[in-house]
Formats: structure tokens, sequence, C-alpha cells
């Protein structure tokens, strides 16, 4: 999958419509392997964007975890420090 799909669940506050949209816009990008659709298949894209933002949506608010709330920041600080290792060579 996208590497640039952030894991959206269990956040505190939780994801808000844009993030969602982007995950969306990510995700039927990577499937059709385009990021700019050609004007015959613009509103094929766009529907099937809002589509699958409306179904993340759902998805997570109705997903259950026992876990606590991830701090966006705590999460973001350990990406960093992931990407930092990765692309220290």
């Amino acid at each position: 999958m996208c590497r640039n799909i952030r894991p959206l669940n269990n956040f505190e506050p939780p994801a808000t419509r844009d993030e969602v949209s982007a995950a969306a816009l990510q995700y039927v990008r990577k499937v059709s392997g385009t990021t700019k659709p050609s004007a015959a298949n613009q509103e094929v894209f766009d529907r099937a964007v809002r589509e699958i933002a409306h179904l993340t949506e759902h998805l997570l608010d109705d997903l259950v975890t026992v876990a606590p709330p991830k701090n966006r920041e705590v999460e973001a600080e350990k990406a960093r420090a992931r990407a930092a290792l990765r692309y220290a060579r």
C-alpha cells in the first residue's frame, strides 16, 4: 500500500474529515495508477474518493479498542526518528 496513507484509528483528537479524505485520495491514486485522472475519468475518480472517504469514516467510527488513544505529537516524533534512521546512510 502507499506509504503516504497514515493510520487514522485511535488518535486523540480523532481523525478529521480532511485527513480521511486525504487518505482516500492517496488510496484511489495508488489503485488507479494516476495522480491526475484524464477529463474522461475525473468524475469516476472523484466519486471513488468520496465513497472511500465515507466508508472509511464508518470504519473508524465502528472500530473498537481497549488501548488508550495515541497522541499525535508523540507518534509524529516516533515517525521522524524512524525516518532519521532510515535515511541517515
